[in-house]
C-alpha cells in the first residue's frame, strides 16, 4: 500500500463519513445513484434526495420503468437535469442489455449515459471493491496540492498526469474505503478555502503545504465573464386558478422538463400571448424579476402574470402545453426558480 493511502485510510477510521444513506447497504444502484447525484452537489444536499428517489425507485428495473416525468419530480431542484435524463436512459439500456443490473465491467460501464471514468471508477471500487482510481474535483484538489501540480487541472495534459498520480497511489485492499475516504478528505479537510492544513495527515509530503502555495494549487480555471440571457416568463392562470406549463424542447437548459412559457422580448411576447390566449395582453401584472445563475451563464427572468385567462379557441391541451393545478405541481420536474415562483403564488 502506498504511504497516501495508508496515511488516508487511518485518517478516514477516525474522521470519515460511514453513515451515509448510500453506504448502508452498498449496493450497485445506490452507489451508481449516489455518484450521480454527488457530481456539482454537495453531501448535504444530495442526502434527501437520495432517501426520497431510492424510497420511490428502489432498483434498476423501477427506475426503467417510471416515465421521464416521474424522474424529474423525483429530482427537481437538485439541478444538472441533464444527470437524471441520463440515469433514466442508462437504467433502460441496463435492463435492455445486462438483464435489469448495473454492468460490473469498466467498458461497459461507461458505455451507459452519464458515466465517465471517474463515475465508472467509483462504482467499481465501492460497489465491488475492484482496484479502480477517481479523479473527481476534491481528488484533483488534493493531488495539486500533495504533489504542487501546476496548471488548471481541466487541460488534458495536467487531468492525465493527476490520473497516472491517481492510479500509482491505489492500494491493495479496502477500495470503497480508500474510494470514500478520497472524497470526504477533500470535501471537509483539503477544502477548497481555508483547508486545515495543521491537522492533515498528509503535511509532511504536501508539496503546496511546504512551499506555502497552498492557496494557489489547484489553479484556477481562466475567469471570464459570465454572459447574461433576458427573457419574460408567463404566469398564466385559468379561472380555476390552474397554472398553463409549457414542456420544454428536448435538448438545451431545463432539456424536457415543465416550465413557463417565455420569449424573448416584449415583441414576441405578444405574438405569442395573442395566438394562444383569450385575454387582454396589456392587462399583465410583473412579478418580482428573478435572476438564475447557470455554470456558463446568468438567466434574468420577468415574470408577467396574467389572471382568470384561457387558452384561445382551437390551441388545446397537448403533451407540451398543459393546465396544472396546484395539487399537480409535485408529481412535475419544474425547474426550481420556477418551481419557487410558482410555490411562492400558491
Amino acid at each position: 500500500m502506498s504511504d497516501f493511502a495508508g496515511r488516508l485510510l487511518v485518517w478516514f477510521d477516525a474522521n470519515g463519513r460511514h453513515d451515509l444513506p448510500w453506504q448502508h447497504p452498498r449496493t450497485p444502484y445506490r452507489v451508481w445513484l449516489s455518484e450521480v447525484m454527488l457530481q456539482q452537489t454537495q453531501v448535504r444536499v444530495v442526502v434527501p434526495y437520495f432517501e426520497r428517489f431510492v424510497a420511490a425507485l428502489p432498483d434498476v428495473r423501477a427506475l426503467a420503468d417510471s416515465s421521464v416525468d416521474e424522474v424529474f419530480a423525483l429530482w427537481s431542484g437538485l439541478g444538472y437535469y441533464a444527470r437524471a435524463r441520463n440515469l433514466h436512459a442508462a437504467a433502460k439500456l441496463c435492463v435492455e442489455r445486462h438483464g435489469g443490473e448495473l454492468p460490473r465491467g469498466f467498458d461497459a460501464l461507461v458505455a451507459l449515459p452519464g458515466i465517465g471514468r471517474s463515475t465508472a471508477g467509483a462504482i467499481l471500487a465501492q460497489a465491488w471493491g475492484e482496484r479502480f482510481a477517481i479523479l473527481d474535483g476534491n481528488v484533483k484538489r488534493v493531488l495539486c496540492r500533495v504533489h504542487g501540480i501546476d496548471g488548471w487541472p481541466g487541460t488534458p495534459a495536467v487531468e492525465k498526469r493527476l490520473w497516472d498520480i491517481a492510479q500509482a497511489q491505489l492500494p491493495d485492499a479496502r477500495l470503497a474505503d480508500y474510494t470514500q475516504a478520497q472524497m470526504d478528505f477533500g470535501a471537509t479537510l483539503c477544502t477548497r478555502a481555508d483547508p486545515a492544513c495543521v491537522l492533515c495527515p498528509l503535511q509532511g509530503e504536501c508539496v503546496a503545504l511546504r512551499e506555502d502555495r497552498v492557496r494557489e494549487l489547484p489553479t484556477p480555471k481562466p475567469a471570464k465573464p459570465l454572459p447574461e440571457r433576458h427573457a419574460l416568463v408567463f404566469v398564466l392562470r385559468d379561472a380555476r386558478d390552474r397554472v398553463l406549463l409549457q414542456r420544454r424542447p428536448q435538448a438545451g437548459v431545463w432539456a424536457g422538463l415543465w416550465s413557463l412559457p417565455e420569449a424573448g422580448d416584449h415583441a414576441a411576447a405578444r405574438d405569442w400571448f395573442e395566438a394562444n390566449i383569450a385575454g387582454d395582453y396589456d392587462a399583465a401584472r410583473a412579478l418580482a424579476p428573478i435572476d438564475h445563475g447557470f455554470t456558463h451563464y446568468r438567466f434574468a427572468m420577468q415574470p408577467l402574470e396574467w389572471r382568470e385567462v384561457a387558452l384561445r379557441d382551437g390551441v388545446r391541451d397537448n403533451d407540451s402545453l398543459r393546465w396544472i393545478a396546484r395539487a399537480e405541481l409535485a408529481s412535475l420536474g419544474i425547474p426550481a426558480p420556477v418551481r419557487k415562483l410558482l410555490e411562492g403564488r400558491t
